[in-house]
């Protein structure tokens, strides 16, 4: 969970990437996988089981990373201009949103097996619906800081993701996963949950103070994540399982 922080960080110090939207970067780093790297693992032939159940612990501590990574950002990128911030009630959020969904859908899977199988086909669109309308909203409500910043935006987080996808495949040859899980482990570190990071930004730095200006790097992500992943998860499963 530390990894990829300071991965982002290394890359906002690459590109140059200033104030908001360094924090912005740095928060969607910490985000944990969502629904999206769980389709995306499929279609790669990973491991569902493990898939399932690395999300489960990554999103219970990203309940404490994640807002710890997000008030050292704040300091450090925003340095005076820093907005105060409740590590506590931010730290609750992130369980609210992420441990408690969770929990109930490893709930309910382990009581119905049937009916999750026959439902998730109908999650897996919503949730790719939502994720659009988020991503739109976001950008509209920002769109003269997207245009402006998107010329930096777009390639650090082009680097990022393809960062993201490589630390987690070496980190599971590092320790000696099969393929399916391999495949599971990397793409559930590469792919990061946008929707969350839009969500957190948006906590942090509320509408009266500027909407949205923290979720830009994830809004942005969102769009790339799927011009960047699909075709590499497109050419491994035929490199590798042809």
């Amino acid at each position: 969970m530390l990894l990829l922080p300071l991965v982002a960080f290394g890359i906002i110090a690459l590109f140059g990437i200033q104030k908001e939207m360094a924090v912005g970067l740095m928060i969607l780093a910490s985000c944990p996988g969502g629904v999206t790297s769980n389709i995306i693992m499929k279609m790669a032939k990973g491991d569902t089981a493990f898939s399932i159940s690395y999300t489960a612990v990554v999103s219970i501590a990203s309940v404490i990373t994640l807002p710890l990574v997000a008030a050292f950002s704040l300091n450090y990128f925003m340095c005076a201009d820093t907005p105060p911030m409740n590590i506590l009630s931010l730290g609750l959020t992130m369980f609210l949103i992420t441990v408690i969904p969770v929990g109930i859908g490893l709930w309910i899977h382990h009581r119905s097996q049937t009916f999750t199988k026959s439902f998730e086909p109908i999650a897996s669109k919503f949730s790719a619906i939502l994720l659009a309308l988020i991503v739109v909203a976001a950008l509209a409500s920002e769109w003269d800081a997207f245009v402006k910043n998107v010329v930096i935006l777009g390639p650090a987080i082009v680097v990022l993701i393809v960062s993201m996808l490589l630390s987690g495949n070496w980190s599971s040859k590092l320790l000696k996963m099969n393929e399916p899980q391999a495949v599971s482990v990397s793409i559930a570190i590469g792919i990061q949950n946008a929707t969350l990071g839009i969500a957190m930004g948006n906590i942090i730095l509320p509408a009266a103070e500027g909407l949205f200006v923290f979720s830009l790097p994830s809004g942005v992500y969102g769009i790339l994540m799927y011009l960047v992943c699909l075709p590499i998860v497109f050419a491994y499963v035929k490199l590798v399982w042809a």
